[in-house]
């Protein structure tokens, strides 16, 4: 089994009460939820299906080693 590693992005949906998930690697790869949690799930089930389609058509798997790490920081400043 080979496995491959995806950044995703999961952003508030701005006229709707769901979450809009994405990944920056795979354009035009997305999916919705009503949680962040089934956001998630559903991003993964999205990706899995996009990647499985790519390997069937023998495109290559896009890896973007550059993104590391992303997440959501606040700060206070008084």
């Amino acid at each position: 089994m080979k496995f491959y590693t995806f950044a995703i992005v999961i952003e508030k949906e701005e006229e709707d009460e769901g979450y809009l998930a994405y990944s920056p690697t795979l354009p035009g790869c997305f999916s919705n939820g009503k949680t962040i949690e089934e956001a998630r799930r559903n991003i993964r089930e999205a990706i899995q299906q996009h990647v499985e389609s790519l390997l069937a058509h023998r495109q290559p798997i896009p890896q973007n080693e550059k993104i590391v790490h992303v997440e959501e920081l606040t700060i206070g400043i008084p």
